[in-house]
């Protein structure tokens, strides 16, 4: 028609499609096989708009350099960091766990995303292949048209870059699971089963995370396949959904009934997967029960199993639909699998429960919560623990008293959450330098025996400098490094208050010898320093102030082995750019035999050095063999092991000390839950090389294996760890916090009194800190418990029954490395006891009125107190808390540690030293502190 109807547009679609389908069926070239362009101007004649034309020259040059430009950028980038990365890992001798990593993330990444690339791609291209010969009828076959032509000339490029991208992506995120593939590909057997499958833990532990992960690809692969075959088909008019009727052609349903079969398979292995994640699974039953419930047994797990024959089933009937061309059965099945998965899947466990269960839950659930507490127990090494009756009494037994005489001269006094201030004031000696807010406790063997000792690293404090010495050279080449290390009695005090200080000073003295107190590597470095410079140029390290030098300080230069030497002009425009700082490159003061230091914090340190470990948030410095070390205690966990209850580590290793945060940045920064853990590993970092050695600890835990295989001789035998670096061994906090935690309810062993839970345990808040509801700290002490016969240093905490302020047992674990290292105690008191615990005992101090009017004095004339820690030992046949107690200057002041709080029973006492505060509640004591 004349008037341009669309008569007229479709005539001439159909002419430029039957032309273009010969061409196809001729063989002709790649021009024939391009769709005609068709102009829809309305106007005979028109100009052919400008977005018709050829891009220009400048364009075509352009466009291309950008990109290249980019490209390089990235590349550059990418091999800044994984050249950067590879020198830091030499630096430490550890290069083998670095490219024992890459290795594996880049065999992942290629396995998997070419397995992505290719599926997407070949779905694609079978989707274009098939496509059907097309008859324009309608305004969705003219739109798609348009769509066409506009694609032709992009079509081929785009079948190689859809799935390349996808690929990429999908190689990127399977790249960050080399962690479940190592364990999966090198798991060692715990040689223990779970109770419901009889199957070996390291299943569940190593085999069972990695099946989902490749499930979970599969799935993924499936449906994006699905989609990119969906897409074409209906691009290409495979598929049709306007009227007269929507169609599939023959091409496309096959290809998606394959696709949808395979699809069901999944699902079905997927079901069959899900009977053994029952074991794995939590729910709000019992505080948190985890493992196979009643319902979970007898009604859930059967019905897993018939979902996935369901699933088969759907499957084969996909796959009948390529040779029947029918959609109505394959769906009907899909259908049937849906409504079997809601009523078999969800209504019937859910009448079970309610109707089976519930109204006998504590018979029912009786094995179920058998399994819960054995493996619970195993999972967090509880088993060992010695829980004894403890009839303490209100009065002392001065026979029993007369035994314990070393611990009551052994009494810890000094808080390390309080002293910092005090440790500034009198060890800081300028203001650049700084102590951790708090300190940490350890003992050293001195000429007069075993010392206990409060004691911290003297570092560096960059946020102390006036804003003019906030220079580049400042922060990153003349201070460079802490200095010295402090240590004071934690059983003394001076008549003053003050500490009782046996190493100090700059430089520093004392019976430890120190003979190399530069603290290059530590907990407050900076980001980098740049150290080090040529034989007899003149230092420019700030190493102490001196006011007897001329320049009124002593300069040092780095000889140590740590860092990466940054003389070259290559690897200073490495850092440069890995920095994002050109002074690098531009300062004068980067010389031919500089070095640079970075990722110096020794919890980094380690987690870099064995990525597969979680670090305990306390690593603390020792001095050993003349040299400051830092020890980190490193865990093996798992969230995979059968029937055993979770664990929330934020809320398990936070305190009245520690805070979540703090936490968080020590181990490495996400915190999930747990429900195994195991202290398998202890880390030595050289404070001033940055020098990493790791030592098993736990050499029979089977995850510790598998990481073994997996980097093999980054681990050295515990019997190769020097034996004054084993003297220094502790019982890490955060084992001991979360074994207190999970032991709070599993002491109970009887399923049926565990269903009740009225012997359940709470740890206590800390009465000290009233404002911030927080849980009281562990306390390390050296002490004698009822059964041993001379003190060791331990780790302990309190306990008291869920609701009350009483006291329900005390706990204690050996931390004195040897025999009896790790060995825990549970003194449990009667369940009608009248025995004070913490907060009863606080309560008791303030409301004395002796003790209310002298803390009243104290807090006169300007004056603020802080209570140090409560501390709880098993005396005399009854429970001695003691509590030292801080005055300080509302103003500019600092700790002294006055007076000392005691309370034995009912009486409780306030007096200027421990022996008299013991004397006045009937605890005699022989020495003084």
């Amino acid at each position: 028609m004349a008037d341009g109807s669309d008569t007229d547009i479709y005539g001439d679609l159909c002419i430029a499609q039957t032309r273009h389908l010969h061409a196809l069926s001729c063989g002709g070239t790649s021009t024939d096989r391009s769709v005609t362009r068709v102009s829809f101007s309305a106007t005979p004649g028109a100009p052919e708009s400008a977005a018709g034309q050829p891009p220009s020259r400048r364009g075509r040059v352009l466009i291309p350099a950008i990109i290249t430009l980019v490209v390089l950028l990235i590349l550059l980038v990418l091999f800044t960091q994984f050249d950067t990365d590879l020198m830091w890992f030499r630096s430490i001798d550890k290069t083998s766990v670095y490219s024992t990593q890459i290795v594996m993330r880049l065999v992942l990444c290629v396995v998997f995303g070419l397995l992505m690339a290719l599926a997407i791609g070949s779905s694609m291209w079978v989707a274009f292949k098939k496509r059907p010969m097309l008859r324009i009828r309608n305004a969705e076959q003219l739109s798609l048209e348009r769509y066409r032509s506009s694609l032709e000339p992009i079509r081929k490029p785009l079948l190689f870059l859809v799935p390349a991208v996808i690929g990429v992506l999908a190689g990127i995120s399977a790249g960050s699971a080399w962690r479940l593939w190592a364990m999966w590909r090198n798991q060692v057997p715990f040689g223990s089963t779970d109770q419901q499958f009889g199957r070996d833990i390291g299943f569940y532990v190593f085999t069972y995370p990695f099946l989902r992960f490749v499930l979970g690809f599969l799935f993924a692969m499936v449906l994006l396949s699905l989609l990119a075959a969906v897409i074409v088909h209906y691009v290409y008019g495979g598929i049709r959904l306007q009227p007269p009727a929507p169609r599939v052609s023959s091409a496309a349903q096959v290809q998606l009934s394959v696709l949808l079969g395979i699809f069901c398979l999944l699902k079905a292995a997927s079901y069959w997967l899900d009977r053994y994640g029952l074991t794995l699974k939590s729910e709000d039953f019992l505080q948190g029960f985890t493992g196979l419930k009643y319902r979970d047994i007898n009604a859930l797990l059967p019905a897993k199993g018939i979902l996935a024959a369901i699933a088969i089933i759907c499957a084969i009937l996909f796959f009948v639909n390529v040779f029947r061309r029918s959609w109505m059965v394959a769906a009907t099945g899909l259908g049937l699998l849906v409504l079997s998965a809601l009523v078999i899947g969800g209504i019937y466990p859910a009448i079970v429960q309610q109707f089976t269960v519930r109204p006998s839950e504590q018979i029912k659930e009786q094995q179920s919560i058998q399994h819960n507490i054995d493996a619970t127990r195993q999972a967090y090494n509880l088993n060992g623990i010695k829980v004894k009756d403890y009839v303490a009494s209100g009065t002392v037994d001065q026979k029993v008293l007369a035994t314990q005489q070393g611990t009551l001269n052994d009494i810890r006094i000094v808080d390390p959450s309080v002293v910092s201030p005090t440790f500034a004031a009198l060890q800081q000696n300028r203001s650049f330098y700084g102590f951790p807010d708090t300190l940490d406790v350890d003992r050293y063997k001195l000429t007069d025996g075993i010392q206990g000792a409060v004691v911290a690293v003297r570092e560096l404090n960059l946020s102390a400098l006036a804003s003019d010495q906030r220079n580049w050279a400042n922060l990153h080449v003349v201070y460079t490094h802490g200095y010295g290390f402090v240590a004071a009695a934690d059983n003394k005090k001076e008549s003053n208050g003050n500490p009782v200080f046996f190493e100090g000073g700059i430089p520093p003295t004392g019976p430890l010898k120190i003979d190399q107190p530069r603290v290059y590597f530590g907990q407050n470095s900076p980001s980098y320093s740049i150290v080090g410079a040529p034989e007899g140029a003149a230092p420019q390290e700030l190493d102490y102030p001196d006011d007897n030098a001329p320049n009124k300080q002593q300069n040092n230069t780095y000889t140590g082995t740590g860092g990466v030497p940054v003389g070259s002009l290559f690897n200073q425009l490495l850092f440069g750019i890995k920095f994002q700082d050109p002074n690098i490159v531009l300062s004068d003061s980067v010389n031919s035999s500089s070095r640079i230091l970075w990722d110096r914090d020794p919890a980094v340190i380690v987690s870099k050095a064995a990525p597969w470990l979680r670090l305990d948030s306390d690593p603390y410095p020792v001095v050993v063999d003349g040299r400051i070390k830092w020890i980190v205690d490193g865990y093996t966990t798992s969230n995979n092991y059968p029937y055993s209850s979770r664990v929330e580590l934020d809320s398990a290793t936070s305190d009245s000390t520690v805070s979540a945060n703090g936490q968080a940045r020590q181990l490495g920064g996400k915190r999930d839950d747990i429900n195994y853990m195991r202290n398998t590993v202890k880390a030595v970092v050289d404070a001033y090389d940055g020098t990493v050695n790791l030592y098993e600890w736990d050499a029979n835990d089977p995850i510790l294996k598998t990481w073994e295989k997996t980097f093999p001789g980054v681990v050295q035998p515990r019997s190769e760890m020097p034996a004054s670096i084993l003297a220094h061994v502790k019982y890490p906090e955060d084992m001991f916090k979360v074994q207190r935690t999970v032991f709070s309810r599993y002491h109970v062993t009887d399923p049926a009194a565990f269903y009740g839970g009225q012997d359940f345990w709470e740890i206590p808040n800390d009465p000290t800190k009233k404002d911030q509801n927080a849980l009281q700290p562990p306390y390390y002490l050296s002490l004698q418990m009822p059964d041993q016969k001379t003190p060791q240093f331990s780790l302990t905490t309190a306990f008291s029954p869920v609701g009350r302020q009483t006291l329900a047992s005390f706990m204690s674990v050996v931390s004195d490395p040897g025999d009896p290292y790790g060995s825990f105690e549970v003194l449990q008191l009667p369940r009608n006891t009248t025995i004070p615990g913490p907060q009863q005992v606080q309560n008791n101090f303030e409301s004395n009125p002796d003790i209310a009017s002298e803390l009243s004095l104290l807090r006169r004339g300007g004056s603020e107190v802080d209570l140090g820690n409560l501390l709880s030992l098993p005396i005399g046949g009854g429970m001695l808390y003691v509590e030292p107690v801080y005055v300080r200057a509302a103003t500019g002041g600092y700790p002294l540690l006055q007076k000392i709080m005691v309370g034995f029973g009912e009486n409780t006492a306030m007096r200027d030293t421990l022996p008299e505060a013991l004397n006045a509640v009937g605890v005699k004591v022989s020495g003084g502190s």
